[in-house]
């Protein structure tokens, strides 16, 4: 649908990834701001690349296993106020609309955010790599079955970030992921997205995150990966 160049309020982008470059550049150049965006992975690139990091943006942990099915919340036995979270000057509003569907939602700010944001992309891009390296069918699978490969990628990736980008992850991430996990374990393996998922920490490097960039050589050598790695 087109957006109207004299409207109001927040234009909530609900779209694969690969999706967001049209739908910026269709965006009348007076109602950008207002995008709220909520896709999975790493937007940063993007982001900064159409002057809009200032966004508002949104960590949506739910889970939706078939459509007109009720969504699963991401309310956990470690994070029972759930783990969806919001930053920006759309973000009080994100939070009422799902509170009408008696959803939860963090409004936090972009310290936090980024924070949650590097967490959640952990746990999408490790879950979903072991699980396929491993021939898993869930992501439950893959933590009941293999959660010393899923600690040892998880750590790897909270000290290299923390490295690189300065951010200093809050103390619990292992119990949280695995506990979301559990509310989420028959979501099926694959790696996909790659670009705004897992090339993240690929492009930090065999020695900042062996355990990681291991796990996807051994992906492509089995023939489960749908793309080529850079």
């Amino acid at each position: 649908d087109a957006i109207h160049p004299d409207g109001e309020g927040p234009i909530l982008v609900a779209t694969r990834n690969d999706a967001l470059e049209g739908i910026v550049e269709k965006c009348p150049e007076q109602r950008r701001k207002d995008l709220v965006f909520m896709q999975n992975g790493y937007l940063d690139g993007f982001l900064e690349s159409k002057g809009l990091m200032d966004n508002t943006q949104v960590l949506l942990y739910l889970s939706v296993t078939a459509k007109g099915v009720d969504p699963v919340d991401g309310v956990t036995s470690v994070n029972p106020e759930g783990l969806t979270a919001a930053m920006g000057e759309w973000a009080q509003a994100f939070a009422d609309r799902l509170d009408c569907l008696d959803l939860k939602c963090n409004v936090v700010g972009k310290e936090e955010y980024r924070a949650a944001m590097f967490e959640k992309l952990m746990w999408i891009s490790t879950y979903m790599l072991v699980g396929t390296a491993k021939g898993c069918k869930t992501v439950g699978e893959a933590g009941s079955e293999y959660g010393d490969v899923v600690e040892q990628v998880v750590n790897e990736l909270v000290a290299a970030v923390s490295a690189r980008e300065g951010i200093q992850f809050p103390a619990g991430i292992l119990d949280r992921l695995k506990a979301y996990t559990d509310v989420v374990a028959d979501f099926p393996c694959a790696v996909k997205e790659f670009e705004w998922r897992n090339k993240y920490f690929w492009d930090l490097g065999d020695d900042a995150v062996p355990t990681h960039n291991g796990l996807l050589k051994e992906c492509a050598e089995k023939g489960v990966l749908g793309f080529d790695l850079p």
